[in-house]
């Protein structure tokens, strides 16, 4: 069977993320997230221990990481690697449209 990264997004009106499993294999989860306004409540930071690529493919966004002073725009088509323990936060998503990430956690070395 064939997925859509597309298919079944939320309307902004939705009050929690999307987080839906595309494959989980030992060492290896992709995983579809779909923001509509949504961003990390204020002090909290993700501190992983895989690390994570992600690419914003619809939307807009802003990460902060801990341990840089700006946060870091996403627009469609940009993608970062995070390593393991890089501590960093959804600083905002775009509240007037969907944000559709990919975002592929893989165990570390």
């Amino acid at each position: 069977m064939i997925d859509n990264l597309f298919s079944v997004i939320p309307r902004s009106t939705v009050k929690n993320e999307q987080f839906s499993n595309l494959l989980k294999r030992p060492g290896l989860r992709i995983e579809r997230i779909v923001s509509t306004g949504q961003c990390s409540p204020e002090g909290f930071w993700y501190d992983q221990t895989e690390g994570e690529w992600v690419v914003v493919l619809q939307g807009a966004a802003r990460l902060r990481f801990e341990d840089s002073p700006e946060p870091l725009p996403m627009a469609p088509g940009d993608c970062i690697d995070i390593a393991p323990h890089r501590r960093h936060r959804v600083e905002w998503t775009d509240p007037d449209q969907p944000t559709i990430w990919l975002a592929v956690h893989y165990a570390a070395d």
